[in-house]
């Protein structure tokens, strides 16, 4: 099952739009909605300043991984000194400390959302605490995919003047189609969405403006540090983070050079640290109980597609969809002539209401995507990332000058528009468990009937990567060539991602058992990693036997994390590689 995403200008003027609008139903027929901005008006975003790289000069990272620690948690104590500590997985060692009172990991909306707030009640209060922000990525917004309909409701209660103060933000939504299509037609339907008062714009530029913001109150800000490991007392509550080990080779030695310059990644969807939390803590059976389930964004910038990763067929391919998707008769036409600027790719949380996890643990908190706090029929969630990140920076605030814990983030979130918002959705998602019609048909009665109200609540059908069919029962899929006009091939959309590696570290695609892939995956389900990663980091080649071997290119890897989710066995485990590592977006305007 999937859905497709079209943004783009008014058809007389058949140029496409920077970003996308997903529609919030799935189906095995593609349903598209576009997003047209008001007439006459064009994006200036600007251009990213190499002064986002390096907020502050960070240690070296030559001799060390630093790791970053909590101070204690009782009020009016900082700064305490942790120079032996125990790690997610019970190991421990000496480790150089950078101590801060607040440690946020990774600069998305919701990181830096949480940073200002907090920075802001502290100058209101005349409260002095340390805040710093991890990011992986080697420039803040660099790992930031999402073209984006925004919802400013969240950055009006955060930054009120923003409009006064250059916030990339200038291209509102004048107009929402919905199509559903056939495999050479189209039919519109009535729009399911109230985009007015919203925008059209790079989400990559605006952290970057978050990221300017967030230096004014007094914010560090950190790229090129992924932080791998989480820290904890002999109390078992989290201290910290430890970051990884920069310029260790894939045989563990040091090397001689070592690299400053790196590209970005948040934690967000499938945040690897944040997922270890939610298993070792049982944070989801603390709620609801349900799992998680996710979506496959694929983007060049105007167009985009997304496709549920329940899907049955382990021969569809979403790479390839996207490319077919482009050459449907209704689609084709607003982009012929133009240019790709960029490419890249990202899993979405999809599971909403029903599988947010309890957010919070001993020690700290989870917020935005790395929850789950989508808005799945609108399909946005940077406005509640963001307020999430709000909510859990006066947490923050409280426990640490008031004496209060961090459990008022959790009730203050249940207490918040986003928690009215994502229950009143919660229904939408799992609807579609049951076909396309009967999933239409609900979602229209939910919508225009109930209104959310419907005294009951769907539960998901299984697990993405259970949902994977053996390849018996389904025929292969031929996909057309592509035509290196609309259409292309991966290695050339890889380069237009920007997604750079350095080639000799060790290995963050992690293989739980390596004879699966050819002992399981391969006979069983043909292959599916092959198909579903859509980078080809995974790649089936003849070896030694006139056999087939799987071969990981991780150096291609976009960061998206489908092969963490849908890999049929659950035997690929996605790490964080060497800080700075990835893809490279910035999804500017450019005149070509």
């Amino acid at each position: 099952m999937y859905r497709s995403a079209l943004s783009g200008v008014t058809s007389k003027s058949r140029r496409p739009l920077r970003c996308p609008f997903f529609s919030p139903f799935r189906a095995e027929t593609p349903i598209i909605s576009s997003v047209s901005p008001s007439p006459g008006l064009e994006s200036r975003l600007p251009i990213p300043s190499n002064r986002f790289s390096s907020f502050r000069d960070p240690p070296s990272r030559a001799s060390f991984a630093p790791s970053i620690c909590f101070p204690d948690w009782s009020p009016g104590l900082r700064r305490r000194v942790v120079s032996r500590t125990r790690g997610l997985c019970g190991g421990s060692g000496d480790r150089e400390t950078l101590e801060y009172d607040v440690v946020i990991v990774g600069a998305g909306p919701a990181g830096l959302s949480a940073a200002i707030r907090l920075k802001q009640m502290c100058l209101k209060r005349n409260a002095d605490l340390s805040v710093c922000v991890l990011e992986k990525g080697p420039e803040v917004g660099a790992h930031i995919i999402s073209g984006n309909v925004f919802e400013p409701r969240a950055l009006d209660e955060l930054i009120p003047q923003w409009r006064h103060e250059g916030a990339p933000i200038e291209v509102p939504v004048s107009s929402d189609k919905f199509w559903l299509l056939t495999e050479n037609h189209s039919l519109q339907l009535p729009s399911p969405f109230d985009n007015k008062g919203n925008y059209v714009i790079s989400l990559s530029q605006l952290v970057r403006w978050m990221a300017t913001k967030a230096e004014e109150v007094g914010v560090e800000i950190y790229p090129g540090f992924a932080a791998s490991e989480i820290l904890y007392d002999e109390n078992d509550r989290v201290i910290g983070v430890a970051t990884n080990d920069m310029g260790v080779a894939k045989d563990g030695s040091k090397r001689e050079t070592f690299q400053r310059r790196v590209t970005l990644l948040a934690e967000g969807c499938r945040g690897s640290l944040s997922e270890k939390m939610i298993r070792a803590h049982k944070l989801r059976e603390k709620v609801q109980g349900q799992h998680q389930t996710y979506a496959l964004g694929i983007k060049e910038i105007a167009i985009g597609l997304v496709i549920a990763l329940n899907y049955r067929n382990p021969y569809l391919n979403p790479y390839d969809e996207f490319q077919k998707f482009k050459h449907h008769p209704a689609i084709k036409p607003l982009l012929m002539g133009g240019t790709v600027l960029e490419y890249g790719a990202r899993t979405l949380n999809e599971g909403g209401f029903q599988s947010i996890p309890y957010s919070v643990f001993p020690g700290g908190a989870i917020i935005g995507c790395s929850a789950g706090f989508l808005d799945v029929p609108k399909i946005k969630g940077t406005h509640t990332a963001m307020k999430s990140g709000m909510l859990a920076g006066e947490a923050a605030f409280r426990t640490l000058v008031e004496g209060a814990t961090m459990e008022t983030y959790w009730d203050n979130l249940k207490k918040s528009w986003i928690w009215e918002d994502l229950k009143r959705a919660r229904n939408y998602r799992p609807a579609f468990k049951y076909g396309l019609i009967p999933g239409l048909t609900f979602s229209a009665l939910e919508r225009y009937v109930f209104r959310g109200r419907l005294p009951l609540t769907l539960k998901h059908g299984k697990p993405d990567h259970e949902a994977t069919d053996i390849a018996s029962l389904h025929a292969p899929i031929q996909y057309l060539k592509p035509d290196g006009q609309i259409s292309f091939d991966v290695p050339t959309s890889l380069y237009r991602s920007n997604t750079n590696h350095e080639h000799d570290q060790p290995a963050h695609l992690h293989l739980r058992d390596s004879t699966v892939p050819e002992l399981v995956n391969l006979p069983l389900y043909a292959g599916p990693e092959s198909r579903y990663c859509p980078a080809r980091v995974y790649e089936y080649t003849p070896d030694e036997n006139h056999g087939l071997k799987l071969h990981i290119n991780a150096q291609n890897c976009l960061h998206c994390k489908a092969c963490d989710i849908k890999d049929p066995k659950q035997n690929i485990e996605w790490t964080v590689p060497e800080g700075g590592g990835g893809p490279g977006y910035t999804i500017i305007q450019k005149k070509v």
